[in-house]
């Protein structure tokens, strides 16, 4: 089906024609059209129009109000514009038509897509997202990275964008060879110790982490070893590199584990650690030294910026290649840049990355431009996160001070979650199971929506209490709203079926809930041209936030006007829990059916 115009498009375009038809002078001038408290809709484009003009914007705003069709005079069979009038310095304030409001609903109804197109401008988005490093346990720093990363996926995608994931996972360095070299020494520790679990993998990797660290830094002799063992892994041996890929395939249990109880899907083919670009790496440093983009200082290979330099006035440069011939992280992120755009034909490379790395990645992007990988028509975008906090403003931390691990905070969620259903459960009849299975969607997606509803470049502070309220600003309270929606349409009999009704007056709570639902899709075009997720997150809470007023105000299968205006309301109902039920499904969050 065709996309359905908005009625704020509706409006624009009757406004632009009369003002074309009025004031021909005005060439294609902006009406300048907005959501206003005073009516529906405020057009302020005369101010500016009269002073190009040289008239008054009165007068002139009074000469467009002459063209427009307004209902109930309109010749227009399915007039939009109910009431206009001229208020201050030349504004328009516009009324629109119940009717108009109702057709409208009816046609996004009418649309599996609820009427939202596809991105005109649609290409190829890489998103770097979710990096957990290999033989380390995740913590609460890895979750803004993977719930913002997986909510732009999910509206990008859903906007006609074809998007390749991409987790850039930590799986390179000195470490490993400590830890492959005690694996030689000790190869008891993981051999006939597959792991059932996450946990049991994670298990696994400390104690044998542990064990290597201690004896590294006890052992001379064992150190040495240890640093051969890297250049053998990095050389490419048999032996090194298949001990190497059992940490690999040990951790992506533990991973997979945690990203399932975080609701996120992740596949083999999307994970593309840091030794994916090792064999990019020498040319890489070859090219950017040939162009002159990159220059040796001390021995080492440095990109140089006018704009960035140390404490001490000298500059800072991004170094591609240390003096002793070792790669830094920003050999692999230019080599994986190439790949991406080269390879994989990308016209948008997104990073979902901590803001703390907001420089190093100004100097990539800048890199990769000069040298020409980047341009006009591919370019990065760092889409920089802010901080999880403690309910004390801090840096959220263990009460011994450590990192919070990020599986026992989803457990507590879920936990914290469960027990909030069990005191409603009673009314539902729900068993013990479906208790767990809702305490696990209404847990994590309010762990996701707390992070989602903030602005991704903001620290938070992560509140359990607050995340599972009813009241508020919590997913709980979207999700209570679609399951009293749902709740509704189920208690309706055989007789009263939704439907809409274009004949008939709205009630006050009625329009404010339609012209709400008629935004859905201008908000996700914002959200996916802006990256900001938490906008979409906002929509949805006052759309939950409406209903209730309309809940509150409107009986619905026991409506005054009889079942024309049952159907209505039940129509509203219906495609407010389709909205309520895409939106969040593009934050990643479920919708249980009865809560």
């Amino acid at each position: 089906m065709a996309s359905v115009p908005s009625l704020a498009a509706s409006v624009h375009q009757r406004i632009a024609n009369a003002l074309s038809a009025a004031l021909p002078e005005a060439g294609s001038a902006d009406p300048l059209l907005r959501r206003s408290d005073r009516a529906d809709f405020q057009a302020n484009g005369m101010l500016a129009l009269a002073k190009r003009l040289k008239g008054n914007p009165r007068e002139l705003a009074a000469q467009v109000v002459e063209r427009l069709p307004v209902a109930p005079h309109s010749a227009d069979p399915d007039p939009v514009i109910a009431d206009i009038e001229v208020s201050g310095p030349g504004f328009l304030n516009i009324t629109v038509a119940d009717s108009a409001i109702t057709a409208t609903l009816a046609a996004r109804a009418a649309d599996d897509r609820l009427g939202i197109p596809f991105a005109a401008d649609a290409g190829t988005t890489v998103i770097d997202y979710a990096q957990p490093n290999v033989a380390k346990e995740m913590h609460v720093g890895h979750l803004r990275s993977a719930v913002i990363g997986d909510a732009m996926v999910k509206i990008l995608e859903f906007t006609g964008e074809k998007v390749v994931r991409r987790h850039h996972i930590g799986d390179w360095g000195t470490q490993f060879g400590m830890l492959i070299q005690y694996l030689i020494e000790h190869p008891h520790e993981l051999d006939h110790r597959d792991a059932a679990s996450g946990e049991e993998a994670m298990s696994n990797l400390n104690r044998l982490y542990k064990a290597a660290r201690a004896l590294f830094d006890a052992d001379q002799e064992f150190k040495e070893r240890s640093r051969r063992r890297v250049v053998d892994l990095q050389a490419g041996d048999e032996e090194t590199i298949a001990l190497w890929r059992k940490f690999v395939d040990e951790s992506k249990i533990y991973f997979y584990s945690v990203f399932d109880k975080l609701d996120i899907e992740v596949h083999d083919p999307d994970v593309v650690g840091e030794s994916g670009y090792n064999d990019m790496l020498a040319e890489t440093c070859r090219l950017l030294e040939e162009s002159g983009v990159a220059v040796r200082s001390e021995g080492a290979l440095c990109v140089f910026f006018d704009d960035v330099k140390g404490p001490d006035g000298n500059p800072v440069p991004l170094i591609v290649q240390k003096s002793d011939g070792g790669f830094g992280y920003a050999a692999t992120d230019l080599s994986a840049i190439r790949d991406r755009v080269q390879n994989l034909q990308a016209d948008t490379l997104l990073y979902v990355v901590d803001a703390r790395q907001a420089l190093h990645f100004k100097m990539v992007f800048e890199t990769a431009r000069r040298i020409g990988w980047l341009n006009e028509k591919t370019h990065a975008v760092q889409l920089a996160f802010g901080t999880v906090l403690g309910k004390d403003g801090k840096p959220f931390k263990t009460r011994e001070g450590e990192t919070v691990r990020l599986e026992d905070l989803l457990d507590e969620a879920t936990e914290r979650a469960a027990a909030v259903v069990r005191e409603k459960s009673e009314k539902l009849g729900l068993t013990e199971q479906e208790i767990l299975e809702r305490g696990g969607q209404v847990g994590i997606g309010a762990v996701k929506y707390a992070d989602l509803s903030t602005s991704a470049s903001r620290d938070y502070k992560f509140d359990l209490d607050q995340m599972v309220s009813l009241n508020g600003d919590t997913s709980v309270y979207l999700q209570y709203a679609y399951a009293r929606i749902q709740s509704i349409l189920r208690r309706a009999d055989e007789t009263q079926n939704p439907a809409a009704r274009p004949e008939l007056v709205l009630a006050p709570a009625e329009r404010a809930l339609g012209l709400h639902l008629d935004q859905f899709a201008e908000i996700l075009a914002e959200v996916s041209s802006s990256y900001e997720p938490h906008k979409l997150a906002g929509y949805l809470y006052q759309l939950a936030s409406f209903f209730t007023t309309f809940y509150d105000q409107c009986p619905v299968l026991k409506a005054d006007g009889g079942p024309a205006e049952v159907a209505n309301r039940l129509f509203l109902c219906e495609l407010t829990g389709r909205t309520l039920r895409q939106g969040m499904s593009l934050l990643g969050i479920r919708t249980p059916e009865r809560l």
